[in-house]
């Protein structure tokens, strides 16, 4: 492939909600500009850019894929962005390293939630955008419906640049209100024509707004629009790409992906109105001396890369995108990971295309790229020269918010198991494995429950290890209220030598957090010092199977004050054996009960649930603790048992639509209520019966 210059580079990222096409349209793109000689078909499977085996199973994009069109002498880098909730990771890691956008929305959904989460991205990284309105040729298609949910929306800057011929069975075509033409779109021949007579109402009312909405984006524009001047088609053109450059004005374009329509005028407006990496401005870094430092996203400069994404290949192995934001990347180079603080060594250099990779000598500042088998570097580290140590701002990845327990189908799988979630772990930084040694169990946490279907497929079949998703059990502990005094007295007689451990105990409550206690009030050697250990031993063995439910006992002390021994039959064992015993029958005597972990939930939504959520949190057994309103949002701070929250991400955005979310950490410990206690008891019993 030729080799772009940086100001001949477009980095596009394609966002939507789930369903309004960003993959066909993408799709279109590429054959449009001669990238595939075949156009792909989400549905048929033969997508260039879903080729991932779960997406074409279902039909969805679930990963970034990257691809480049060239158009008119400059390079286009799509990046197609999946439109569930569950591969917010996805987008966010998307956007970081592009330079504009393209908001796909659908021409009879409209506006639907992912289209207010994917524009909220773009918010954030103060991205230029530009509008597609997709699907013009299906049924109940009303581009100015659509229209008037954006312009309330998000303002009055955002302006229709075309309007469609026709809609829904009579879409034929479009009108450019910058060029004031018609293209007519039949059998994937574009052809331009005449006006249509009954649109010019419409195209005069539109065409106006777009010129006063370029104007004010220049003062002698505005000045000269103001004295009824008549703007050359030359300025129109100027202000319009300056204006959507720096978020004053987003246009709006429409079409349709299954018949290419527009497909086109979208490649030129990317080139025209989104920006250039060094349009963009200097990148933000710092130095070795923790000193934020401005360099030119230039071929001239020290080397400096972002790893925004990691997968397996199951061809080449680990796969590591990038975007080189000044200098140039080589193959067979040496680099400096600044955030490992390792060298790495760069072998052959990839241009990707869905997954066909094309290699490259060298990567110019602005452009994407990849590179295989790394061994240190992983997705957000900074790849530069060691001469000239940078690191770039890593990318803010949401956190995982739904946790499941992950069980073996078959005996034998752990090692695989293990290993595979591992590397799965390195690809994807919203999913993440741990082990909680209360319950033995390991979770795993990710954005939704599709998220983790998807884990789930993936180690089964990357790497033949097949596994059940459950809800994980609740790390519950066990204490005690009451004080209590007893005596443990093993005594065994067998022939031959015996076993005798004789010892009195006191048991007590320590205030919550203190763990345990084991106190030696031992006079005159009523149980020798070489025991004493192993009565501590006894006690703490005790501590990690607790005597109500089996779960870790925390937050006693227990008293060794008195006992006896035998010269012959007593040992070590004989004193641990009694003094578990005497802990057992101590426990049940100090009033025991059950400690569940009390989580901090802070919940963001807009105005319209926070009735909604309230409620919910207290079905919840919740505690709301306090709310801040936030322009239209509330900010909900409330404490919940984790036992009512495991499923909380998906509830959250059942009654949300998805609009709201959450963060959740670990607060305290509290005792479980009655009712709930015994039947936590009684299933336990059951387990181990």
């Amino acid at each position: 492939m030729k080799q772009y210059a940086t100001d001949k580079l477009r980095n596009v990222a394609f966002v939507a909600h789930a369903g309004a096409g960003k993959t066909s349209l993408a799709e279109a793109l590429l054959f449009r500009s001669g990238a595939t000689k075949r156009l792909g078909n989400v549905d048929d499977g033969t997508s260039i850019l879903d080729h991932d085996p779960e997406e074409i199973r279902r039909k969805v994009s679930i990963s970034t894929s990257v691809a480049s069109a060239q158009w008119q002498d400059h390079k286009i880098n799509c990046l197609d962005t999946p439109g569930y909730f569950d591969f917010a990771g996805e987008v966010i890691g998307s956007l970081r390293v592009s330079d504009g956008s393209v908001v796909v929305v659908c021409a009879s959904s409209g506006i639907e939630v992912g289209t207010e989460k994917v524009w909220e991205y773009a918010d954030d990284n103060k991205l230029p955008r530009i509008i597609f309105v997709n699907k013009l040729d299906r049924e109940n298609a009303d581009f100015t419906k659509v229209l008037n949910q954006l312009q309330e929306m998000y303002g009055p800057q955002v302006i229709p640049i075309q309007l469609p011929i026709g809609q829904a069975e009579t879409f034929q075509g479009l009108v450019d209100l910058v060029k004031m033409k018609a293209f007519m779109y039949k059998d994937g021949k574009v052809e331009e024509t005449e006006i249509p007579a009954e649109l010019q109402d419409d195209v005069d009312q539109y065409r106006e707004a777009l010129i006063e909405a370029v104007a004010v984006t220049d003062d002698d524009l505005a000045m000269k629009y103001l004295e009824g001047e008549t703007l050359t088609q030359e300025e129109v053109e100027k202000a319009l790409g300056e204006g959507t450059k720096t978020r004053e004005v987003i246009p709006v374009l429409c079409g349709s992906a299954m018949t290419g329509a527009g497909v086109d005028t979208l490649m030129d407006y990317c080139i025209h109105c989104l920006p250039a990496p060094n349009e963009v401005g200097n990148v933000k870094a710092v130095d070795t001396d923790g000193e934020e430092i401005s360099r030119p996203q230039s071929a001239d400069e020290p080397l400096a890369a972002l790893v925004y994404k990691t997968m397996a290949d199951p061809y080449v192995g680990k796969l590591t995108l990038f975007r080189v934001y000044s200098g140039v990347l080589k193959s067979d180079s040496q680099v400096f990971n600044s955030t490992k603080d390792l060298d790495e060594r760069i072998g052959q250099l990839f241009l990707i295309k869905g997954k066909e990779q094309t290699p490259v000598d060298s990567v110019v500042a602005g452009d994407l790229a990849a590179v295989a088998k790394l061994q240190h570097t992983t997705t957000g580290d900074t790849l530069c020269d060691r001469a000239n140590k940078v690191k770039l701002p890593p990318i803010a990845f949401p956190q995982p918010s739904l946790v499941m327990a992950v069980h073996p189908k078959s005996k034998g799988d752990e090692d695989k198991i293990a290993s595979g979630l591992t590397r799965l772990q390195e690809e994807d930084p919203t999913f993440a494995v741990s082990r909680v040694a209360e319950t033995a169990q390991t979770v795993v946490s990710g954005m939704g429950d599709m998220h983790l279907e998807i884990i789930a497929s993936r180690l089964a079949s990357k790497f033949g290890a097949e596994v059940e998703l459950s809800t994980p059990k609740v790390p519950y502990k066990e204490t005690i209220k009451g004080t209590a005094d007893v005596r443990g007295r093993h005594r065994k007689q067998s022939g031959g030598r015996g076993q005798f451990g004789d010892v009195y105990i006191k048991m007590e409550p320590l205030p919550s957090g203190e763990g345990y206690e084991f106190v030696d009030e031992i006079f005159g050697g009523a149980v020798p010092r070489q025991y004493i250990p192993a009565v501590d031993k006894g006690v703490q063995e005790s501590l990690v199977e607790g005597v109500l439910a089996g779960y870790p006992v925390v937050d006693v002390r227990v008293t060794l004050y008195d006992g006896s021994y035998h010269s012959v039959d007593s040992s070590e064992m004989a004193f641990k054996i009694a003094a578990s015993m005497a802990f057992k029958e101590a426990f049940m005597e100090a009033q025991p009960i059950l400690l569940e972990p009390i989580m901090n939930v802070e919940v963001t939504v807009p105005d319209a649930y926070m009735g909604d959520i309230i409620g919910d949190l207290n079905k919840k057994r919740g505690r709301i603790a306090g709310m801040d309103p936030r322009g239209g949002i509330q900010v909900i701070k409330a404490q919940a048992p984790q036992a009512e929250l495991f499923r909380y991400a998906t509830d959250l955005r059942s009654i949300t639509q998805g609009r709201g979310s959450f963060t959740m950490e670990f607060s305290h410990y509290e005792e479980v209520p009655s009712h709930i206690a015994e039947q936590v008891i009684a299933e336990s019993k059951e387990e181990t019966a």
